[in-house]
């Protein structure tokens, strides 16, 4: 089954882990988020679903290829990480939860392997990973896709 692995890293220790991710492997340590049966591509769209909900949209939230060495391997762009660490923070006049709101609706997108109470695990596990980089940090947010 296809799955896509959220973390952060490196620059080197992220070839490194997509290297072990390519070859079958599972690598362990590291902060990461595996989410089974999606790809890079519905990870944009919950950037985008994030981008929104802090209004923060029209940024450009297309992950990026890292090196020609892996082309499974993709980085998170600096304007996707605040809007997803955002998440966590965002408050909004009578408007909930807009981590909640954001997992909703990227479960009700076309063919979610997940529904809405699975995609808020997700939501605010991913949001952590990017909140917990720093903006003078080497470390960046990584997506490994297969």
């Amino acid at each position: 089954m296809a799955f896509a692995e959220i973390f952060t890293a490196t620059h080197e220790a992220a070839l490194k882990r997509a290297g072990e991710l390519d070859g079958g492997g599972s690598p362990a340590g590291g902060d990461a988020v595996r989410i089974p049966g999606i790809s890079d591509f519905e990870v944009e769209q919950l950037g985008d679903l994030a981008g929104t909900a802090v209004h923060a949209a029209g940024a450009d939230y297309e992950l990026t290829m890292v090196d020609v060495a892996s082309d499974s391997l993709l980085a998170v762009p600096p304007a996707m990480v605040r809007a997803l660490a955002d998440l966590l923070t965002y408050e909004t006049e009578g408007e909930g939860d807009v981590l909640e709101d954001v997992a909703a609706q990227w479960a009700a997108l076309d063919e979610m392997p997940f529904d809405a109470a699975q995609a808020r695990t997700y939501v605010r596990q991913v949001a952590e990973l990017a909140a917990g980089l720093g903006d003078s940090e080497r470390s960046g947010l990584y997506v490994w896709s297969a």
